[in-house]
């Protein structure tokens, strides 16, 4: 709020509601050339290797095969609370799901 001589003046701050968008995204972790990844839901604004609401597993395609670790039903429940997973998270969730089944 500014001060101004004079006649009163009042200072008008106008919020902005932004709609915070879920990700559910690979975080990548490990060194160079060894790498391993982090599934993990975050706001869609931050960068990948930012802050993170929760870790929902790992992926390491570096083994064979590749070592997919998921909990499925977290993943479904932050899918339901409107969080949006990437292509490739997709991906690994089918993989998944069809290893457990």
């Amino acid at each position: 709020e500014a001060a101004v001589s004079g006649p009163i003046s009042y200072s008008v701050r106008i919020w902005r509601k932004e709609k915070i968008v879920l990700k559910i995204r690979l975080r990548r972790m490990g060194s160079k050339k060894d790498a391993f990844y982090r599934i993990v839901v975050s706001d869609s604004r931050l960068r990948p290797t930012g802050r993170f609401l929760e870790i929902l597993g790992t992926y390491d395609p570096g083994t064979d095969p590749s070592d997919i670790r998921i909990d499925v039903g977290r993943t479904e429940e932050w899918i339901g609370k409107g969080a949006l997973p990437s292509d490739t998270v997709k991906h690994l969730l089918a993989k998944a799901k069809s290893a457990q089944a």
